[in-house]
């Protein structure tokens, strides 16, 4: 038998991302890694690029990504570079183009280039959503094996959802992208998980929407994200306000509508309601609540600390996810957690324990248990204890051993 010989591929490398492919080079099987644009922290050209503007460092920071020893690590950076720079010069929104289209572009770039050049010697490659149609067919071709990661619930629940939102917030529209995906990538993305021979998901609401597309369950591995705990880790508050946190893309995929009512009807003294992320709800909407929240757009990943510990509760009240890793992290930083059972939440937390399991799309259930929060500050805190505790179970360590035994089987 030939020793196994995978390749991974990836745009961007987050950090479920990097595990994976940490994972591979464990076991010896990873043999290439394709990508985008990455950053040596360490390299000679990295030190020359310290007199560049902070605001440009830190965008590169955020792609650093170094191979593991003997691994090959490619890159294609010309796609990525340009979309970057076009959102950065403003020319998207004077030409009103979609910028999810520029993503695609990029993600279509990679796979077409694993497809033609990076299949030789290969007998598995292991790629992601929306990045792997070409990759998977080229593989299937040669009978090499397709690996393939999901990392949230399948398109067709999101579709469904985001199609149901958009029916009662008509003025939301604009901000719903799943109801506006074109044809093509819907069709991609559904060749993609018929070619799979293994597909690995965070979740068991990923798992379900994958049985619900008619997928075997044999084919399915449920494996949950980790989490760098200490590096997220309990800090003292810094005030005594009753604050409830927000970390994500504000919009309404991410169920934040739904917060803002139920925090407008609970009006408690000394509280704030802090949002952090890119905010992607239409300016004119938004206006309306700029009086019941405070703002900030998107920070460093490594100052999200700092965020968390001024934290009195976690409100994640998302739609449709996989596993959103703001949970882990806000409950390694001590945070409990009031979040849906469609965020993937429902698998890392027992619901009155280390937080709150509420039905999506609730405002009632937002408004209690927000309540319960407020008035029980003793309880509250030991749930923040009890948070902790579980997110020290979720390891990337875990994460990786997990996946390799997967791969090896």
């Amino acid at each position: 038998m030939n020793h196994p010989r995978i390749s991974l591929s990836h745009p961007t490398g987050n950090p479920n991302v990097r595990n994976a492919a940490i994972a591979l080079w464990e076991l010896g099987f990873l043999q290439e890694i394709i990508t985008t644009l990455t950053y040596d922290p360490q390299s000679n050209f990295a030190k020359a690029l310290q007199v560049l503007p902070q605001p440009l460092t830190r965008e590169l920071s955020r792609r650093t990504w170094v191979a593991p020893e003997g691994v090959n690590l490619r890159t294609y950076p010309l796609r990525e570079i340009a979309r970057v720079a076009l959102m950065r010069s403003r020319i998207v929104q004077k030409l009103q183009l979609n910028p999810q289209s520029l993503v695609d572009w990029v993600y279509v770039g990679l796979d077409d280039r694993v497809s033609r050049h990076h299949l030789d010697g290969l007998t598995g490659v292991y790629a992601y959503e929306d990045g792997a149609a070409n990759t998977f067919a080229a593989a299937k071709a040669r009978g090499i094996a397709c690996f393939y990661d999901l990392p949230i619930a399948f398109y067709r629940q999101s579709c469904q959802l985001q199609s149901e939102e958009r029916e009662t917030f008509p003025e939301l529209a604009a901000a719903l992208q799943s109801t506006r995906e074109p044809a093509w990538k819907l069709e991609r993305k559904e060749r993609e998980i018929q070619l799979s021979d293994r597909i690995f998901v965070p979740s068991s609401i990923v798992k379900q929407s994958v049985l619900n597309a008619g997928i075997p369950a044999e084919k399915i591995r449920v494996i949950p994200y980790g989490c760098p705990h200490d590096y997220f880790s309990p800090q003292p508050k810094p005030d005594s306000i009753f604050r409830a946190l927000f970390v994500g893309r504000v919009g309404p995929r991410k169920g934040v509508h739904y917060l803002l009512q139920a925090w407008q009807k609970l009006n408690f003294p000394a509280s704030e309601l802090l949002c952090v992320g890119l905010n992607e709800f239409p300016t004119q909407w938004w206006a309306q609540w700029q009086d019941w929240v405070q703002y900030v757009p998107s920070v460093p990943h490594a100052s999200l600390n700092e965020y968390y510990s001024r934290a009195s509760v976690f409100v994640f009240p998302s739609l449709v996810e996989g596993l959103a890793l703001v949970l882990l992290e806000a409950m390694a930083c001590g945070i409990p957690i009031i979040t849906t059972t469609h965020s993937g939440g429902a698998d890392l937390i027992e619901d009155g324990v280390e937080g709150f399991i509420v039905p999506i799309r609730d405002v009632t259930a937002l408004q209690e248990k927000l309540e319960w929060c407020y008035t029980h500050p003793q309880e509250l805190a030991e749930m923040g204890r009890a948070a902790r505790r579980k997110a020290e179970v979720y390891t990337w360590e875990l994460y990786r051993q997990r996946l390799a035994q997967e791969i090896r089987a």
